[in-house]
């Protein structure tokens, strides 16, 4: 018997595959150009904006879209010289044009900053943005790889939740994960937290598939922004000592030296500018954080509030996350979406465009209503949904026409509580094993 050589099979695409690629690109041309337009429509993009700036500035690209500071300086022949001093990276200057895109002015002092504190090593990401000059493309360029991210951010809630729905439901769940409140507003804002959120389901697939390299080597890129994820982070670093699953820490070693390497190479003197810039973002999100609000909420109480919250929190999580060590995966991914949610309550800054990471709890609760639920399972999930979807879109609605800072501090604080509340209203079923054909007869007629 004669064997076929599958590399002389077919030299050409079929007429079907062809189509299959040409309709494929025909749409993301379609979105694409649709997200430019979006972007010199809507005013936003600031999250990107200090990113773009700032490597611009480094790559020495922005000189001719900016004035730089200039310094006069005598010489001893009487002659006078002009020094141009380039903005630094992480300093104020870069965040200075950002606020006065953003509010129009300087920053207060009760405002966020916008002063650039990502990794040298996350910024050299942002080089190919860099050569666009015009920052509508680079913002709808932006945009097109974070819908992408989000639809595949949905597609691996599925999969975590071990879940798969309905058509209908399916539909319904990735057209919120596009167009909910938090997703929209990530998109307008442009905020990292949405390919964050890809890495750390990625960091949970990984988990599952034993492939602890890779784990390790997406948990070394998502290790930053400590405000979207720290508590996911020190979970998954329990989950692996736990399980000696050292395999996940050597990817996030290599990686670490890898890129600690590059970045030194080509910037020897970022380490400690960076430092100064995580440092100033901790000193301003005091103002911006959950204990800031309960002072205003609870003024006549004499303790810290919030830090007693906060630590609260951090104390359900840890221990939450030493009783997952040796449970069944479905409970770690539970665990992971109680890091998610608690961590916008810890004391750090607050912002609305970080919930998008909320994504992983709401499908997670969903299908354990979807599977446990058989008799009124319609119902409840439709008025889950509802809620996730309408009442964010209100509250802001309610701040657009007439300021009130409490909807405002509401639509902060409410989401990432309801999700914890949700997520321990559906823990009885996740620590307990799946439902077997004895304990659903009495739901069957």
């Amino acid at each position: 018997m004669a064997f076929k050589d599958i590399r002389k099979s077919r030299k050409w695409l079929s007429v079907e595959e062809i189509r299959i690629i040409a309709a494929f690109l025909i749409l993301l041309s379609a979105v694409l150009v649709l997200n430019v337009y979006v972007a010199r429509s809507l005013q936003g993009g600031e999250w990107l904006l200090v990113r773009w700036n700032g490597v611009r500035t480094y790559l020495g690209l922005q000189a001719a879209a900016s004035d730089s500071l200039k310094a006069w300086r005598s010489m001893p022949d009487g002659e006078v010289t002009i020094h141009l001093d380039q903005p630094e990276l992480y300093g104020a200057e870069i965040a200075r044009r950002v606020q006065q895109i953003v509010y129009g002015r300087d920053a207060f002092a009760n405002e966020y900053r916008y002063i650039l504190n990502d990794p040298f090593y996350i910024v050299l990401l942002y080089i190919p943005l860099a050569f666009f000059s015009d920052f509508s493309i680079v913002r709808g360029i932006w945009m097109l790889v974070a819908e992408t991210a989000l639809f595949m951010s949905v597609l691996f809630s599925f999969w975590l939740s071990e879940w798969s729905p309905p058509r209908g439901l399916s539909v319904l769940l990735v057209g919120f994960g596009v167009f909910g409140f938090f997703s929209l507003n990530a998109l307008v804002t442009t905020s990292p937290a949405i390919l964050l959120n890809f890495l750390y389901l990625g960091v949970l697939l990984a988990l599952r598939s034993f492939s602890d390299e890779l784990a390790g080597g997406l948990l070394f890129l998502a290790a930053y922004q400590w405000e979207v994820g720290g508590l996911f982070f020190l979970f998954v670093i329990i989950f692996v000592i736990a399980n000696r699953r050292w395999g996940v820490l050597a990817g996030f070693g290599m990686a670490l030296i890898v890129m600690l390497i590059v970045s030194f190479l080509v910037e020897p003197g970022w380490g400690l500018p960076y430092f100064r810039a995580v440092l100033s973002n901790l000193i301003q999100g005091a103002s911006l954080n959950l204990g800031q609000i309960l002072s205003a909420w609870f003024p006549e109480v004499r303790f810290p509030i919030g830090g007693a919250v906060s630590a609260l929190l951090v104390a359900v999580v840890f221990i939450e996350s030493l009783r997952a060590v040796d449970a069944h995966f479905r409970r770690v991914v539970w665990t992971a979406s109680l890091a998610l949610a608690a961590m916008p309550l810890t004391g750090l800054a607050i912002f609305p465009s970080n919930y998008v990471v909320l994504l992983l709890p709401l499908v997670l609760v969903i299908s354990l209503i979807w599977e446990r639920w058989l008799r009124r399972r319609l119902i409840v999930v439709t008025l889950v949904f509802l809620a996730a979807l309408i009442v964010p879109f209100a509250l802001y609605i309610q701040t657009v026409w007439e300021y009130a800072p409490f909807y405002t501090e509401l639509l902060y604080v409410l989401p990432p509580l309801a999700t914890i509340l949700a997520l321990y209203w559906m823990r009885w079923w996740v620590v307990h094993s799946p439902r077997i054909w004895a304990d659903q007869i009495g739901n069957r007629r």
